[in-house]
């Protein structure tokens, strides 16, 4: 008899976040609102804060789904042979992210890096891909084609902090003087790994 209520609760959670993810396919991030995802699930707002504290604890939970969908491709993904290489792997992660700054703000703040809030799939993203960027370094140090003057984890946390710096100034400058993230990433990651 206990699990009926159980049962209930993930699929109202289910149910809200559904409706949170067609409205952001519809209109994105930033119009997201709890009235209308309380609205669109037929539940009252105390439902939704009992499931995710609030908007962002919401979004943190949709955001880091997307970011794993990501990782998953680019680890299904052959392997990039160059910084280039690796800049254009990161290309469809980086786009998403940039689409808008509370992405960004959301992502790196609930990956623990900037404060206490914490979103265990948002962090496990962060890990995940600093472990794919090391492997692939360590790959390419053993086939010599990058030169190994650091550790690949060192020099992965390097290629995280270069892509969180490029997406950061994507939002303080004008969109129309600043190239893709990925082509701006490029002559970090050379400078980087190559010297």
């Amino acid at each position: 008899m206990s699990r009926a209520p159980q049962k209930r609760r993930l699929e109202t959670r289910a149910k809200l976040l559904s409706v949170a993810e067609d409205i952001i396919d519809a209109n994105g991030v930033s119009a997201l609102r709890v009235e209308d995802v309380v609205a669109g699930a037929g539940v009252a707002k105390g439902t939704f804060f009992s499931h995710f504290g609030d908007k962002d604890g919401l979004l943190a939970v949709i955001l880091g789904a997307r970011v794993m969908q990501h990782i998953e491709t680019m680890e299904a993904a052959p392997e990039p042979r160059t910084p280039q290489e690796i800049a254009h792997r990161l290309a469809p992660l980086l786009d998403f992210i940039a689409q808008d700054r509370m992405i960004f703000d959301l992502l790196l703040r609930y990956s623990g890096t900037t404060g206490a809030e914490v979103d265990e799939v948002v962090t496990q993203g962060f890990m995940r891909q600093i472990a794919l960027f090391a492997g692939w370094i360590a790959r390419m140090q053993a086939a010599g084609t990058l030169p190994v003057h650091a550790s690949p984890e060192i020099l992965a946390e390097g290629i995280q902090a270069f892509l969180n710096h490029v997406l950061a100034t994507g939002f303080c400058m004008e969109h129309g003087d600043m190239p893709p993230p990925a082509e701006a990433l490029v002559p970090y990651l050379e400078q980087w790994l190559l010297r």
